[in-house]
């Protein structure tokens, strides 16, 4: 049996979170390699007020899911697959062994720069819970236009659906989706448009800093959250990374195509559970834990057992 690690995306941040990390040498390892990419303290982005950032909160998810993955493996518990929401997939990549850290921090900064450059306010992402695909794009038909451009964005489960754009498009779709029977209407804290077209400009200049890097074949299984597939090529990877801001994420399908080759232990890195729940909804058999609810020593234990065909 496999352990799949899951690296959370944009929203999952939290004040202190890489504060937070476990006091051990891969941590610090992990925040030197960073501050020294970044050319300044990488703790000084986890602040609340530097977390209004997208640049910071970035930067903050990619060393927070790289230095517990490091802390892990350190205590011999390492992953067989990986996968990461947006974001998510950048340090990923770094424990598959295809992208190098210090490579992963100056890319991610770059990302997030441009994100937050190009859309500095009035838009971002909202979460709708109780209707299926079909029934949100329909309400999303009647609103979305070239003045309030509103997307489908994340397909995290059958009923939990996440939609990107304007602020005014949003909130009229929202209100729409209560009126239709949507359970809730949860503006995320994202404050950028991720995953619809109108990132596509800014995924293609990611992509030809991308192609300036060394990239390796992977070392481990890496599941694009973007095609919901194993990818194997390091080129095609790169590629998937850098054009994923601006790619709809099928998460379900993801952790699904993980279940499929084998996975049956989810261990989601800093931090939060969202991804935690989300898993355990399409693994009814498998297990699902997060860094942030669950002890090292218990997580070791879980990946132990899983690999030793326990679980």
């Amino acid at each position: 049996m496999s352990v799949l690690f899951t690296f959370p995306g944009q929203g999952a941040q939290k004040p202190a979170m890489l504060h937070a990390l476990p006091d051990h040498p891969e941590t610090a390892r992990a925040l030197e390699q960073a501050s020294q990419a970044l050319g300044r303290d990488v703790l000084a982005l986890d602040t609340a007020q530097a977390l209004r950032s997208t640049v910071a909160v970035q930067l903050c998810l990619l060393v927070a899911g790289v230095a517990m993955a490091r802390v892990l493996a350190a205590h011999g518990a390492s992953p067989q697959m990986v996968a990461g929401l947006s974001i998510g997939a950048w340090p990923a990549a770094v424990v598959a062994g295809v992208l190098d850290f210090t490579d992963a921090v100056r890319l991610v900064e770059l990302r997030g720069r441009l994100m937050e450059e190009a859309y500095p306010s009035g838009y971002g992402m909202t979460a709708i819970g109780g209707l299926t695909r079909r029934q949100l794009e329909a309400l999303v038909a009647r609103v979305h236009a070239p003045a309030s451009p509103v997307y489908i964005a994340n397909l995290n489960a059958q009923r939990q659906i996440v939609v990107a754009g304007s602020e005014a498009a949003m909130q009229a779709v929202a209100a729409l989706a209560l009126e239709h029977g949507a359970q809730r209407a949860e503006r995320l804290a994202v404050s950028v448009p991720s995953h619809c077209e109108l990132l596509d400009a800014q995924a293609r200049t990611l992509a030809d800093a991308l192609a300036q890097v060394a990239l390796a074949r992977p070392r481990i299984g890496f599941i694009s959250s973007s095609q919901a597939r194993a990818l194997f090529d390091a080129r095609r990877i790169g590629e998937d990374l850098a054009a994923n801001m601006a790619r709809p994420v099928p998460w379900a399908g993801t952790v699904r195509h993980a279940w499929e080759r084998g996975a049956r232990l989810a261990i989601e890195t800093p931090t939060g559970a969202v991804l935690t729940n989300l898993t355990a909804q399409e693994w009814p058999e498998g297990v699902a834990l997060s860094c942030e609810s669950a002890r090292l020593d218990t997580l070791v234990l879980a990946v132990r057992r899983a690999c030793d065909g326990a679980v």
